[in-house]
């Protein structure tokens, strides 16, 4: 009578192979799947920070200037006994001017961003007026950079001032990604500048608001 080996018996057993082959793939399955439902959130994030750049670049172009000391009124103004009337004003002549922070930057940048002049955080909709923020709560004050810069479009003593190009980009915003920040660590993808520009002279209606 020939013995079977118990060994060599349990290395041919496939009992239970198809549940070990199963835990296996189960967690590769649910980080595909994970990745799949960050990457829709992630868009979602992008779609809610490019809306509010272009909301807050509008609103810049019809509002009084964010940066203390720069009018573009005057900016371009003419000099007494200046010559240079009427002549263009070349991209590049002058500027840039920076809104970056609180330092650079007077009160009307917490009204776009936080919907009033004195707000630090997000005001209700309803309260105040529309705000970037309203549309991703992520953004804040510091992550706005607001730059001014000369178009080529304007000319020296322009009555309604020079005319800009007004680019505003979001800054040290990171994607929240719950799933994959708990799985991988990614918890730190910054949302690229995503930077949106506009023409002070399509926009501009001298309004204040």
């Amino acid at each position: 009578m020939v013995r079977v080996s118990p060994f060599r018996s349990f290395v041919r057993e496939e009992c239970g192979a198809t549940l070990a082959e199963g835990l296996i793939v189960f967690p590769l399955v649910m980080l595909v799947f994970a990745a799949f439902v960050e990457f829709g959130f992630a868009m979602f994030q992008w779609n809610q920070t490019v809306k509010a750049l272009q909301f807050g670049a509008r609103k810049v172009a019809v509002s009084s200037s964010m940066v203390t000391g720069f009018d573009p009124v005057t900016v371009t103004a003419l000099a007494s006994g200046s010559t240079n009337g009427g002549v263009a004003i070349p991209v590049g002549a002058l500027g840039p001017w920076t809104c970056t922070g609180r330092p650079a930057c007077t009160s009307e940048l917490n009204r776009i961003v936080y919907g009033a002049p004195g707000a630090t955080t997000c005001q209700a909709i309803g309260t105040g007026s529309p705000a970037m923020c309203q549309l991703n709560p992520r953004i804040g004050i510091n992550n706005v950079r607001v730059t001014y810069m000369m178009s080529g479009l304007g000319y020296y003593g322009r009555p309604g001032g020079a005319v800009l190009t007004i680019r505003m980009e979001v800054l040290g915003i990171t994607f929240n990604l719950p799933l994959l920040s708990g799985l991988l660590g990614l918890n730190n993808v910054t949302v690229p500048a995503m930077p949106v520009t506009v023409t002070s002279e399509d926009l501009n209606t001298n309004s204040g608001s």
